[in-house]
């Protein structure tokens, strides 16, 4: 099958440039000028005249709740989701029902995504305080890293012993990723609440409860033990400035400790409670706007490394709950892309920089092989943008199970035409157009 992508203006590896593009079955073939009169027969052509092309988005935190929690969000539904923003890779996290703490229940996992996903897939192994021969006997080639609870987590999930979490750090044959808040920094800011105020928490106060302080604490914390024991540290969804001076800003290929942001933490801050309230309770929460704009700032700077959404659904009537019964987690994967194109537009980041925390360092940072980069004989997931056309953000356009988006009633100035996973278009003009173009994300951990 060949399909080619004409007069594309291409975003990679630093550098905007308009070429063609052409895709034979599911490799990039050649980048440059090519004349669709050589061919014969072609099966696809996009004249891409006006159009950014893009690689891949790769998001390397995303929760779609199956197995066990799939009233909330399933791997077809969220993968379509990913698909429509321009998502053609994603890291699927372990806590779900029952957690994924064995390699059986992660066998499933992708045998589950095999059959549904609409886009490319992986799943972390989960850490628990009984788990290591798991984690010592994973496939190196298919898990990306282990994902680690250092704060509060459902079922088993939250490893709380010092002994044994040195032990995970030090034994990991892979990346630990790490979700960093201090459980007694938060429990002794919540019953200072909820003594003034109950069960009925103002939303406006999460961020005081799951606070700066109960962050850096336990960021700092898994920082001091991987330097002790040499592990590989990827510290998710920060979301304080004084977190960002655990980092460094070297290039990313000479870090031990890499970190992530989600795109809610840059898009979003403390006082915007009082018009979302629930559907902006994230773990961790939402900070002040000098915390947002450092966000930014490490970003640019190079301590941060990722973008990525913490995509995490529930349903309305779960959410629509007084604070202490609302669960922590909204949607998110369908238009991190415009959010951050439109922070670019805003004057805050480059386009090309946004390409390089949302496609290239995902790929460089996991080893993952031959995605990532807009590059002769990679695997060809690419992305066609306009920014000239709008999205507005509504029920109708959703694709999430759950209904709604903490976004809605937003609009952006882009607008994801084409999605094209392993050279097949699986996303366009509103459309999913082929449901079986999915691979299983491979890593190059040797």
């Amino acid at each position: 099958m060949l399909s080619l992508i004409k007069n594309a203006t291409l975003i990679n590896e630093g550098k905007r440039y308009i070429a063609d593009v052409l895709i034979e079955d599911e490799i990039i073939k050649k980048i440059g000028h090519i004349d669709e009169a050589d061919f014969a027969e072609l099966d696809t052509f996009i004249d891409a005249t006006g159009l950014l092309l893009i690689p891949g988005v790769i998001d390397d935190q995303v929760h779609f709740r199956e197995p066990g929690l799939t009233h909330k969000a399933d791997i077809f539904s969220e993968s379509c989701a990913a698909a429509a923003g321009g998502v053609t890779s994603y890291i699927d996290m372990p806590n779900t029902n029952p957690p994924t703490i064995t390699n059986e229940l992660l066998f499933e996992k992708l045998r589950i995504a095999s059959e549904n996903s609409v886009v490319n897939y992986a799943f972390m192994l989960g850490a628990s305080e009984n788990n290591l021969d798991e984690i010592l006997s994973i496939d190196k080639s298919i898990v990306p890293a282990i994902k680690i609870f250092l704060g509060s987590s459902t079922g088993n999930l939250l490893v709380s012993d010092k002994g044994i979490i040195y032990k995970i750090f030090k034994a990991s044959p892979v990346i630990i990723a790490a979700h960093c808040e201090d459980d007694g920094v938060i429990a002794r800011e919540l019953e200072k609440f909820k003594n003034k105020y109950g069960e009925n928490i103002p939303f406006q106060y999460h961020s005081k409860i799951r606070s700066a302080e109960a962050c850096y604490k336990s960021s700092s914390f898994a920082v001091e033990t991987a330097l002790k024991t040499g592990a590989r540290l990827h510290l998710f969804h920060l979301s304080t400035a004084a977190e960002t001076e655990l980092l460094s800003a070297n290039k990313l290929h000479d870090k031990q400790i890499t970190a992530e942001v989600c795109v809610h933490h840059l898009w979003f801050n403390e006082d915007d409670y009082e018009k979302h309230g629930a559907k902006i309770k994230w773990n961790p929460a939402i900070k002040s706007e000098a915390d947002r704009l450092a966000l930014i700032e490490a970003l640019k700077s190079g301590k941060i490394d990722v973008v990525a959404t913490d995509h995490a659904p529930h349903t309305l009537d779960e959410k629509n709950n007084a604070y202490l019964k609302c669960p922590s987690g909204a949607p998110m994967v369908q238009h991190s892309l415009n959010v951050m194109l439109e922070l670019a537009e805003r004057g805050n980041l480059d386009v090309k920089e946004v390409v390089k925390w949302m496609c290239h360092n995902p790929a460089e940072l996991f080893k993952i092989d031959r995605r990532g980069f807009i590059k002769e004989n990679y695997y060809a997931d690419l992305v066609l943008v306009s920014l000239n056309e709008q999205t507005f953000v509504k029920k109708e356009n959703l694709f999430y199970k759950c209904g709604w988006s903490p976004l809605e009633g937003e609009s952006f100035y882009s607008r994801v035409i084409t999605t094209f996973v392993n050279g097949r278009i699986v996303y366009h003009n509103g459309k999913i157009i082929d449901k079986k173009a999915a691979k299983q994300l491979m890593f190059n951990n040797y």
